[in-house]
């Protein structure tokens, strides 16, 4: 394993993925928030934002389904460059094209090329190495797209969320991310051989990481869909509701360094239910009070929480795996994560009908069963089986 490990990681090197990364994730995350945000000065009603939220997330998971053979045939620097330019397209058709039907076409087709640029970032930094090193790349990768994310939303207050311009600024910034990988041709993983997933092995693979990552994807689903459009009726300003996102990404932020340390001291099943558990406490904090400041510490501590299922999920699915499979195991997680941010806006969008406080009703719900559900499985916990 140990000679497979050294031809795989031979070269590579994250600056590459990660500058790309972090530049995307400042266009994207202002681009999440400004969707829903800027409906009504194109004349949309926002009652369908929820639709253009779930039809982004089922373009990731048709996405998901599709990026291995195009990282096979390209490589991962080529894919990233594609992939980056097919989402900037797609950003800059909306401001012109203001009609519903428009917008839900290329929300979709952005969903498949953020899927292809995240499956093809995570498997570059997870490939090789053994499970503490993944756990510290992933760490790095994380805080990097949160860090980027949260800039993102400071935009909504610096740039607005009217007219063209802020869909052109998010433009450029696309068009910077793709100079990494377009100008650095070194770095990529080299020597390995990828290989696909039979049912059988899908089937094999830890169901608490398949839970993980479809419950992140309701959960961030939900905030980066519908959070913007609930703190809106919620009667904030525009620069009130800049900070409350940047509240949840900040804290997703702060949180990696330490998941990537407990995930390797204990039972990643555990550290998943008590991640939850954050978020259950975060939500309880909204109940007991609706100032803004103790509104600012749940958003973050919510932050904390859901941003941190993801990582430690993936790299649960991707312990004591054969490198060859990991672009494959990144392509299910990212599948199973879709499939959650599918529902979750249409969910969150449901509880908010039902109540003004609906949404954090939602969040409260969702990861109070994940704990329980996490708990269990901690405590029947199985030998791994491993892929080969």
């Amino acid at each position: 394993m140990k000679q497979h490990t050294t031809l795989v990681r031979k070269g590579d090197s994250t600056l590459v993925p990660v500058a790309g990364l972090t530049v995307f994730a400042i266009a994207s995350g202002y681009l999440m928030s400004l969707i829903p945000l800027s409906m009504s000065s194109f004349g949309m009603d926002t009652l369908y934002a929820s639709w253009l939220a779930s039809i982004y997330f089922i373009g990731l998971l048709i996405g998901s389904v599709m990026i291995e053979p195009i990282i096979a045939r390209i490589g991962h620097r080529l894919s990233f460059v594609v992939f980056l330019l097919l989402l900037a397209v797609t950003v800059g058709v909306l401001p012109f094209m203001p009609y519903l039907s428009v917008w839900i076409v290329f929300r979709f087709i952005g969903g498949m090329a953020v899927a292809g640029i995240f499956v093809v970032v995570e498997s570059w930094l997870l490939i090789g190495d053994n499970p503490k090193e993944r756990a510290k790349r992933l760490g790095f990768y994380m805080t990097s797209l949160y860090g980027g994310t949260t800039l993102g939303q400071l935009a909504i207050g610096a740039i607005g969320t009217q007219g063209a311009i802020p869909f052109m600024a998010i433009l450029v910034l696309l068009l910077i991310a793709v100079l990494p990988p377009l100008l650095f041709k070194q770095g990529q993983p080299q020597g390995h051989d990828h290989k696909s997933l039979s049912l059988k092995q899908m089937s094999r693979l830890n169901k608490a990481a398949l839970v993980g990552c479809m419950v992140s994807g309701v959960v961030m689903g939900s905030i980066y869909g519908m959070m913007p459009l609930a703190l809106n009726q919620g009667q904030f300003t525009t620069d009130q509701i800049g900070v409350l996102m940047a509240a949840i990404i900040l804290g997703g932020m702060v949180v990696q360094p330490i998941i990537s340390k407990l995930s390797v001291m204990i039972s990643k099943t555990l550290l998943l239910a008590m991640m939850c558990l954050v978020g259950v406490f975060a939500m309880g904090l909204t109940y007991l009070s609706s100032d803004y400041m103790v509104l600012i510490i749940a958003l973050a501590l919510l932050g904390m929480s859901s941003f941190a299922l993801y990582p430690i999920a993936i790299t649960l699915a991707c312990d004591h795996v054969n490198a060859n499979y990991i672009v494959a195991i990144t392509q299910v997680m990212l599948l199973s994560y879709s499939i959650g941010s599918a529902i979750g806006p249409l969910g969150a969008g449901m509880f908010m009908a039902q109540a003004n406080n609906g949404i954090m009703n939602f969040f409260f719900v969702v990861l109070l069963v994940t704990a329980i559900y996490m708990l269990f499985a901690s405590l029947r916990r199985k030998s791994h089986i491993v892929l080969n």
